[in-house]
C-alpha cells in the first residue's frame, strides 16, 4: 500500500514539471511495478531463510538479494535501451520501496484506529 501511495503521490506532483509526461508516467509505473515485485520476493525469501540454519540462510539471503538488485538493473538498462519511458522516474519508483518501509509503521497505526 505505501508503494502504491508513492506512486500516486508522486505522479500527481511530478507530471506537471516534466516535459515528456506519457515517459516519465510510464517510467514511474514500471518502477513502482519493480518495487512492489521486490517486496513481494523480499517477504517470500525471508519466510524461507526463518526455516534455514544461521550460515546458510544468509547465503540464501545474499543471493535473493542480488536477483532483485538484478531484476532493478534490468528494468532499468530495457527502459535506457528501449526510451520508452524514463529510467529516472523508473528509479523513483522503486524507491518507493523505502519509501513505504519508512512509511509502513504510520500506515499501520492509521488502519488500525479504523478499526
Amino acid at each position: 500500500m505505501g508503494i502504491f501511495l508513492w506512486g500516486v503521490i508522486w505522479q500527481a506532483a511530478g507530471v506537471w514539471f516534466v516535459p515528456d509526461k506519457a515517459a516519465c508516467s510510464l517510467g514511474l509505473w514500471l518502477g513502482i511495478l519493480t518495487a512492489g515485485i521486490c517486496a513481494v520476493h523480499m517477504y517470500r525469501s525471508l519466510d524461507l531463510a526463518l526455516d534455514l540454519s544461521e550460515k546458510d540462510a544468509q547465503k540464501y539471503m545474499m543471493s535473493r538479494s542480488m536477483m532483485r538488485y538484478g531484476l532493478i538493473i534490468l528494468v532499468l538498462l530495457v527502459l535506457m535501451i528501449t526510451e520508452m519511458g524514463n529510467p529516472l522516474c523508473c528509479f523513483l519508483g522503486v524507491m518507493g520501496l523505502k519509501a513505504a518501509a519508512y512509511l509502513q509503521p504510520l500506515l499501520h497505526k492509521a488502519l488500525e484506529r479504523r478499526r
